[in-house]
């Protein structure tokens, strides 16, 4: 009776074999098996002869690193004899003939990453293993679907959404004027995985940490910014992007994260979204449920105390000199889900994390992961960063006035309600967006929010505790949808609740301010007279294109400030809003039937709306599963003249999917367009 020989190893890799739609891998564009651990996944040996279970004995061995150790969880000998217990259990599933089929599960916490396999079997001789194999290959991922893994998500709609969706929308702009934007996260695209999985080894992280979704997550919010550790994204907020992409110009990650694995060196430029959509791909790709969130109005006063001040002179003008704080028109930043069994009961689910660069944690620019429930009951003392992102959606505006004779100054308005104004999200499976702010606080004014703020200060945060009166004078700026390069009013609305006259001195300030809430260059300044008759009042200002064209920076956003002093009370009023200049849409079709294997063709089209010419302009456009990223650049597109760039694409798979282009020059930012289509099979 002479022993095994192996004649093959087939991993059972193919779409319409067992293993790939079970483990919801189908989408991954590789040639390798991907499975989920903590599931069971299998696989089929050639024999030279049928299998004796009585006299034969043979192991399938996964190996993962450079020195494997049975040990350390790093060399996986799996065992199909019931008398042999293996960290990854093992089954004879069918074995007919010379063929075994061989079922195998992955430990639930097992190390994710690229496994390599081998079968050996035991000969009176020593052991006979086969040859390294490259097309043997197993990649394991994290999986949402299994309960003994810790990202599980019991949610079916959340789980398809956060962990396969892979277009998606990110939100910006205003709380009351919201703009969107489509991405494509490309998570399952040619490359995307191993790029994932270079992040990991650029980090020179353990693989044996490489199961932990909490040490993961938190060596990714590293490593996506290039600070400190030559990480995916360089950050710019300038303006001048010579040397790389514009921000505003990437319309997915897939470019992004191909260019950074295969170049080693950082890619050039990011804000916020463009971090949070690399790090949503990076989390869905290794199967993490992960998604992209917009906080209007974001607190950045890096004290970690709960207050952004904004300091008046005495007649209530700002002093920008004295004014340090910023808050951020809207900042975005990312949500996993996962167990935290190192922080107490009731703390798991949605974390956050937040890969762009402001404040450095244990020594590196990394931020999270936070409980979002520990955020929301003020139990900042958790790990890891929450008092920063507490601070994001809590701090209060303190206005204070300074005294000309000693220099002190004296709070005269708390607004404790405009950070942190919105929370939004995408919803499941539709391009809708989800309001999520009570996930992060109690309803402004309530009992438990004033507990919830009181339990911060227990951990450090500071807050301003005078309530200086209310004023009797009332001032508010309502909201105005405005297109880049038009005229249009600012109305000031006065409401004087007294019963006698009031007389006000204004100052109004426009300004052109990056989104980070840093102003540019003031634009309009106005010192208007306010008399007030008792009960009522408004005055409206003409603001002209020619006064703020010129100075626009990328994201378009006005913001003006109108603060005032009472005469006959000495009250100081405030008033802020933002006003977002809607940009031209960018028109993208599709013709021709859109069908795996067959050529269709796309087309964008842009026309220039405005009297002056657009120079060195960027056009770019994607889609997954249809079209890889491409881009087109043109030096001159003068004053009402068009542009049209049709080019000749081949689906890929069958499905419903989107095309998604930019258009971005220095002129004109934020420019987007999209079209939905199902390619048939």
């Amino acid at each position: 009776n002479y022993f095994l020989d192996i004649w093959d190893v087939n991993m059972l890799r193919r779409p319409d074999e067992v293993n790939t739609p079970q483990h919801s891998t189908h989408l991954y564009a590789s040639d390798h098996l991907i499975v989920r651990r903590g599931q069971e996944f299998q696989l089929k040996v050639t024999f030279d002869r049928p299998y004796k279970p009585s006299d034969d004995q043979f192991a399938v061995e996964f190996v993962i690193g450079g020195s494997p150790q049975y040990s350390k969880g790093t060399y996986i000998p799996v065992s199909v004899a019931k008398d042999r217990q293996s960290p990854w259990a093992g089954r004879v599933v069918d074995s007919t003939d010379n063929v075994v089929t061989v079922g195998i599960t992955p430990a639930p916490d097992c190390i994710v990453g690229k496994w390599r396999t081998y079968v050996a079997v035991v000969t009176p001789y020593g052991i006979r293993r086969t040859r390294r194999d490259e097309s043997r290959d197993l990649y394991v991922l994290f999986n949402a679907w299994a309960t003994g893994d810790s990202v599980f998500l019991d949610d079916a709609d959340e789980r398809e959404e956060c962990v396969l969706n892979e277009v998606g929308v990110i939100y910006h702009g205003a709380y009351d004027d919201m703009s969107e934007r489509p991405w494509n996260f490309g998570q399952f695209d040619y490359g995307v995985l191993d790029a994932c999985l270079f992040i990991m080894d650029k980090a020179a992280m353990p693989i044996t940490n490489r199961g932990d979704a909490i040490k993961v997550a938190r060596k990714a919010s590293a490593m996506l910014n290039s600070h400190d550790d030559d990480g995916v994204l360089v950050g710019n907020w300038s303006g001048d992007y010579t040397y790389g992409v514009a921000p505003t110009s990437w319309t997915g990650s897939t470019e992004i994260l191909l260019n950074y694995s295969s170049s080693k060196t950082p890619v050039c430029y990011a804000q916020c979204w463009v971090y949070a959509a690399v790090f949503n791909t990076f989390l869905r790709c290794l199967g993490i449920p992960a998604r992209v969130v917009t906080n209007f109005f974001s607190a950045h006063d890096n004290d970690g105390n709960l207050k952004t001040d904004v300091i008046l002179d005495e007649n209530g003008r700002i002093d920008k000199h004295r004014t340090k704080d910023s808050i951020w028109n809207y900042h975005c930043w990312n949500e996993c889900y996962m167990s935290r069994p190192d922080l107490p009961q009731g703390f798991g689910g949605w974390q956050a994390v937040d890969a762009t660069p402001q404040e450095t944690s244990d020594g590196m620019y990394r931020c999270g992961p936070a409980s979002v429930q520990a955020i929301k009951h003020g139990q900042i003392c958790f790990p890891f960063d929450a008092p920063f992102l507490f601070a994001e959606v809590n701090s209060d505006v303190v206005f204070y006035s300074r005294n000309p004779r000693d220099g002190t100054l004296d709070p005269v308005k708390v607004n404790s309600s405009h950070v942190g104004r919105m929370v939004v999200t995408k919803v499941p499976g539709q391009d809708a967006r989800r309001d999520i702010t009570d996930q992060y606080k109690f309803p402004e004014g309530s009992p438990e929010e004033r507990t919830v703020l009181e339990k911060a200060e227990e951990y450090g945060c500071h807050r301003e505790k005078a309530t200086p009166p209310e004023a009797d004078v009332e001032l508010d700026m309502p909201l105005m949808e405005v297109r880049v390069g038009d005229d249009f009013e600012l109305k000031l609305e006065f409401n004087n609740t007294s019963d006698q006259a009031r007389t006000v001195d204004v100052y109004v300030s426009g300004n052109v301010v990056y989104y980070t809430g840093v102003t540019s260059s003031e634009f309009l300044f106005k010192t208007p007279r306010v008399i007030l008759d008792p009960k009522k009042g408004r005055r409206v200002m003409e603001v002209r294109s020619q006064d703020y064209m010129r100075k626009l920076v990328e994201q378009a956003n006005l913001h003006f400030i109108a603060t005032g002093k009472v005469k006959e009370t000495g009250q100081i009023i405030t008033s802020m809003r933002v006003v977002t200049l809607h940009t031209p849409k960018l028109s993208v079709e599709v013709s021709g039937l859109a069908k795996v294997s067959e050529e269709m063709m796309v087309t964008v089209e842009f026309t220039n709306p405005f009297k002056f010419n657009l120079e060195d302009v960027y056009v770019r456009v994607e889609g997954p599963g249809v079209m890889p990223p491409k881009y087109k650049h043109y030096s001159l597109i003068t004053a009402g003249s068009s542009l049209t760039w049709t080019e000749g694409v081949t689906p890929r798979r069958a499905g419903p999917t989107k095309l998604m282009a930019s258009l971005d020059c220095a002129a004109l930012r934020q420019v987007y367009g999209q079209a939905q289509l199902t390619v048939k099979p």
